[in-house]
C-alpha cells in the first residue's frame, strides 16, 4: 500500500485513546553493563505519564492529523529528558478502538558534571550536579562551580515547562561571580505548537558584572555594567495551523543599563523605553536525522521557511529581520539563515550549512558564517572562543572584534553507535578557517586541519559530543602556528 495511501486512510481515523509506554534508562534485559543497569534503573524516577500526556498535542475523541503528531514527537524530544521518543497507531483488538501509541524511554538524569576543556593552553572547568527530570516532572534544577581564564562562576539554575499551569514555563538563573552577579528569569506562555493563537512572556534581568573587552588575543578594556530590566512581549497568529502560520508581535521593555571605567563615581544612571513590533510568516518543516550531532537517539533539525520583520522604537526608529530558507534532498538539506537588528547599534549576521548523508555511516558538513558590528555596546563584539563558532584549536579571545566570518569542512564518520551500552564513538577529520577583528584593523584570520575524537552518551538525557582534537595551525594570525590538542564540547549545528 502506498504512502500516500496509508496517510489519506489514517486521515479518516478518529483517535479513541492514547497509550503510554514510558520505560527505563535500560529498557531491554542485556543493554549495557549488567550491575550499572540494574543501579541506573533502580535509581531513576520515570517521567510521569502525566507529564508525557500533556505535552502531547493531540487528544482523545480527535481526528488523526500527522503533522500534529509529528509535532508531538518534538515537543517531547524538547523536554529533554528522553533519549527515545516514537509515536505510531494501533487498533486495539480486531473491532477495538483505535489507539496512539506513544514509546518512551528516559535519559539518564540525575548526575553530577565535570567538564574540562583546554583549548590554546587556556582551560575552562566546572563541576556541579544537574537534575534535568525531578521527580519525573521534566523539570530541571542545576548547581554548578567554574572557572574560566577570565573568572570564577557560582551557577543556580531552574527550569520548568509545565509551572502551575499546562503551558506555563518558568525559567530561573542566577550567577554568582568572582567579579560581579546576575539573574535573569523569564516567565509565559510560549508558542508551544504551531498551531497556536496566542503567547504572552514576561522576562527580566539584574546585573552588577565586570565586561572585558579583548583585542589581538589580549585584554584592551575593562567596563563595569549595571542592569535592571523588565520586558513583556505577546503574540498573536491571525492564520495557524499544523503547518503554517502567521503571527504578529507587539511588545515592550524598561530597562535601566549603564556602561562606565571600573571605579567610576557617582556611576552614571539611565533609564530607557523601548517598543516593539514584528509580523512573522513561517512554513514548518523538520528533518528527523541521526548521527548529527550526537548518538543514540533522533534530533529535530529545523528546515522551516521563516520571514519575520520588526521596528524597534526607542530614542529612534529602528528594525530588526529574520529569515532562513532551505532545501531538501534524500540523505541531505542546505539551510541559509540571517539576521539583522539596528538601532543605536547594529547587528548582521548571516550562515548556510549544507549536510549529506549520503554515504554509509558518514555526514558531511560544510559551514560558512560571517557578522559585522557597528556602535556595539562593551561585551558585544564577537568572540569566537566564548561562542564555539570559530576554528577550534585556538585559545581563549584569540579572535575577538565587530567582523567575523568562518568556514568549516567536517566528515563525521560513525565508530561504533552503542558501546557497552552506554556510549557512542566516531572520528572526525575537519579544516576550520575564520577569525573576528575590529573595523580599524587588517582582518586577523587563522586556520587549523586535523581529526577529532568524537564520544557522546546513549543514555543519558543530552547526547551532544565532546572531541579530542588533534589538528596543525596555521595562518597570519596564529601566533602559536605547529600542532595543537584541544578537549572541548563537539560543534553543534
Amino acid at each position: 500500500m502506498g504512502v500516500g495511501l496509508v496517510a489519506l486512510l489514517l486521515a479518516t481515523q478518529t483517535i479513541d485513546t492514547i497509550v503510554i509506554d514510558n520505560r527505563n534508562v535500560f529498557d531491554h534485559e542485556g543493554d549495557g553493563p549488567g550491575f550499572v543497569a540494574r543501579l541506573a534503573n533502580a535509581l531513576h524516577v520515570r517521567t510521569r505519564p502525566s507529564v508525557i500526556r500533556r505535552s502531547l498535542l493531540v487528544r482523545p475523541g480527535e481526528p488523526y492529523d500527522s503533522a500534529r503528531v509529528a509535532e508531538s514527537e518534538r515537543a517531547l524530544r524538547a523536554l529533554d529528558v528522553f533519549r527515545l521518543v516514537r509515536l505510531d497507531t494501533a487498533r486495539l483488538g480486531p473491532d477495538g478502538p483505535f489507539a496512539l501509541r506513544v514509546v518512551t524511554a528516559d535519559g539518564w538524569s540525575s548526575k553530577p558534571e565535570v567538564i574540562y576543556s583546554s583549548v590554546g593552553g587556556d582551560e575552562t572547568w566546572s563541576i556541579g550536579f544537574v537534575e534535568q527530570n525531578f521527580f519525573g516532572t521534566a523539570s530541571q534544577m542545576a548547581v554548578s562551580y567554574g572557572r574560566t581564564p577570565d573568572r570564577d562562576r557560582l551557577q543556580l539554575q531552574y527550569l520548568n515547562p509545565h509551572f502551575v499551569a499546562r503551558r506555563l514555563a518558568l525559567l530561573l538563573d542566577y550567577s554568582d561571580l568572582s567579579d560581579g552577579e546576575k539573574g535573569i528569569w523569564q516567565f509565559g506562555v510560549p508558542f508551544y505548537q504551531t498551531g497556536a493563537r496566542r503567547a504572552l512572556l514576561t522576562y527580566g534581568e539584574s546585573a552588577h558584572e565586570r565586561v572585558l573587552v579583548f583585542r589581538d588575543g589580549a585584554l584592551d578594556t575593562t567596563w563595569e555594567r549595571r542592569s535592571l530590566q523588565f520586558g513583556v512581549i505577546g503574540g498573536f497568529a491571525p492564520l495557524a495551523t499544523s503547518r503554517d502560520y502567521v503571527r504578529l508581535w507587539a511588545g515592550a521593555e524598561w530597562r535601566r543599563e549603564d556602561f562606565a571605567a571600573e571605579g567610576t563615581a557617582p556611576f552614571p544612571h539611565s533609564t530607557f523605553v523601548t517598543g516593539r513590533a514584528a509580523v512573522e510568516i513561517g512554513h514548518v518543516r523538520f528533518r528527523v536525522l541521526e548521527h548529527f550531532n550526537s548518538y543514540g537517539r533522533r534530533e529535530d533539525v529545523d528546515l522551516s521557511q521563516i520571514l519575520r520583520l520588526g521596528a524597534v522604537v526607542d530614542a529612534g526608529v529602528g528594525y530588526e529581520a529574520r529569515a532562513q530558507v532551505s532545501t531538501v534532498w534524500r540523505g541531505g538539506f542546505a539551510v541559509l539563515r540571517g539576521e539583522t537588528v539596528g538601532l543605536d547599534s547594529m547587528r548582521a549576521r548571516g550562515r548556510l550549512t549544507v549536510m549529506s548523508q549520503n554515504l554509509p555511516r558518514q555526514t558531511i558538513i560544510a559551514h560558512i558564517e560571517g557578522g559585522t558590528l557597528r556602535r556595539q555596546k562593551p561585551g558585544a563584539e564577537f568572540d569566537l572562543w566564548l561562542e564555539q563558532r570559530g576554528p577550534r584549536l585556538f585559545g581563549a579571545h584569540a579572535f575577538t572584534g565587530t567582523r567575523m566570518a568562518w568556514l568549516v569542512l567536517e566528515d563525521r564518520i560513525l565508530v561504533a553507535d552503542d558501546v557497552w551500552g552506554l556510549m557512542g564513538i566516531g572520528v572526525a577529520p575537519f579544516l576550520d578557517y575564520g577569525g573576528a577583528w575590529y573595523g580599524d584593523e587588517a582582518a586577523r584570520l587563522g586556520g587549523d586541519a586535523g581529526v577529532a575524537l568524537r564520544v557522546g552518551p546513549t543514555r543519558a538525557v543530552s547526547g551532544d559530543a565532546a572531541e579530542l582534537a588533534v589538528g596543525y595551525r596555521f595562518g597570519e594570525a596564529s601566533a602559536g602556528r605547529g600542532w595543537a590538542v584541544t578537549l572541548r564540547r563537539g560543534v553543534v549545528f
